[in-house]
């Protein structure tokens, strides 16, 4: 079994993200962003692995994990993306600069007031978590807690075209959202029949733009065909309980990741020779 390295930080983290490599570039990622939740003064840190990403002679990174700046963030980390843009349960979304020459961040841009309650009983502009954050530069796509697009609380969105999103939310829908068309109304729903559990997350298939996969309350993972009707292709019983995360690969998307309450990370290879695969993955 390979080696896992911790470190004990002194506070939850809700949310951890590799930070992108220059495009082309053969290298690996040396630094990942994680955000926090439920404290006294929520943070988005930036780290390095190891002694700055430098190999022992075994091939694994010596050293600890080496904190290399950080910044207060307002309310807890609901969402992060790897360009360190964070969506906030106070309903504000923030774009933070990292400037490697001092080792510090920076708020490049933000949104007080991206998510908010309206309507009766609801106080003027009172704000509303957003859960979910999506980028695909230049544009950023949020969804919340608020009732603007749809009647139930989206969990979390990602791109499948450039024009198209589809989120996932708290009675078990997919949802496809073509920019092109006018009106609030979505292009496509999916669910599972009479099922209504609530879904948390969803990825998109890296190379092929028409699989997402996704995960929910009940622990289950599915992977969709957006183009097959509006059922998963595939359904797993990966987690004992809520499904926070799922990833697929982005250079290798034959192998995925889950992690769930239950406290299990889950390592799935859709390239495992299994004899009679009843499914597209396997642990």
């Amino acid at each position: 079994m390979e080696e896992i390295y911790a470190k004990f930080v002194s506070q939850k983290i809700s949310k951890t993200r590799w930070r992108p490599v220059p495009p082309g570039s053969l290298q690996t990622t040396e630094t990942f962003a994680t955000g926090s939740w439920d404290n006294e003064e929520n943070y988005i840190s930036l780290w390095s692995i190891g002694d700055f990403g430098n190999l022992d002679s075994d091939g694994g990174f010596e050293g600890d994990h080496q904190l290399l700046c950080d910044i207060r963030h307002h309310g807890d980390v609901m969402d992060l993306q790897e360009r360190i843009v964070a969506a906030s349960s106070t309903g504000c979304v923030t774009v933070f600069l990292h400037h490697p020459n001092n080792q510090t961040l920076s708020a490049s841009q933000q949104w007080t007031t991206a998510h908010y309650h309206m309507g009766p009983g609801s106080p003027s502009c009172s704000s509303a978590p957003c859960t979910g954050v999506v980028c695909s530069n230049p544009e950023i796509v949020t969804v919340g807690e608020d009732d603007n697009a749809d009647s139930s609380t989206l969990h979390a969105v990602t791109f499948l075209r450039t024009p198209e999103i589809l989120t996932v939310n708290s009675i078990g829908q997919l949802k496809i959202w073509d920019f092109r068309q006018q009106g609030n109304e979505p292009s496509q729903i999916l669910s599972l029949t009479g099922d209504r559990v609530p879904l948390h997350c969803v990825d998109r298939h890296p190379n092929q733009q028409h699989v997402v996969a996704t995960g929910g309350q009940d622990g289950m993972l599915s992977i969709w065909d957006v183009r097959q009707g509006t059922m998963p292709v595939s359904l797993l019983k990966a987690h004992e309980a809520e499904m926070w995360e799922v990833h697929f690969h982005p250079s290798n998307p034959d192998h995925l990741f889950t992690c769930s309450e239950d406290g299990s990370l889950w390592h799935w290879d859709a390239s495992a020779d299994v004899s009679e695969k009843s499914s597209l993955f396997h642990q």
